[in-house]
C-alpha cells in the first residue's frame, strides 16, 4: 500500500466521519422536530373533525363523518396516540423544555 493510497482510505474514513457528525447534530434534530410538527398539525386536524371520539360534541362531526372511510388508518393511530399522550400542552412544553 503506497502512501497515496493510504490517504485515499483516511479520507474515505474521515469524510465518512464528519458525514456521521453532521447528521447527528444537525440533521437528525431537525427531522424530529419536523415529524413532531407535522404529527401536531395532523392531531389539531383529527381534532377538529372528530371532538366527538373524546366526548366533546360538534355539530360539525356530522359532515365530517364522511371523511371517515378515508382517514380510517390514520383515526385508529391518532386515536391511540391522543390517548397514550398526557395532554396537548404537555407535549408543546417539551418543544421548549427539553
Amino acid at each position: 500500500m503506497n502512501v497515496a493510497e493510504r490517504i485515499a482510505a483516511y479520507r474515505e474514513v474521515v469524510e465518512e466521519w464528519l458525514r456521521g457528525l453532521y447528521h447527528g447534530m444537525i440533521t437528525h434534530p431537525a427531522y424530529e422536530k419536523i415529524e413532531k410538527e407535522a404529527e401536531d398539525i395532523e392531531d389539531a386536524f383529527m381534532l377538529a373533525c372528530f371532538p366527538d371520539a373524546f366526548g366533546v360534541p360538534s355539530p360539525v362531526s356530522y359532515y365530517t363523518s364522511e371523511l371517515l372511510p378515508y382517514l380510517e388508518d390514520e383515526f385508529e393511530a391518532w386515536e391511540r396516540r391522543l390517548w397514550d399522550r398526557g395532554t396537548y400542552i404537555e407535549r408543546k412544553g417539551q418543544q421548549y423544555h427539553f
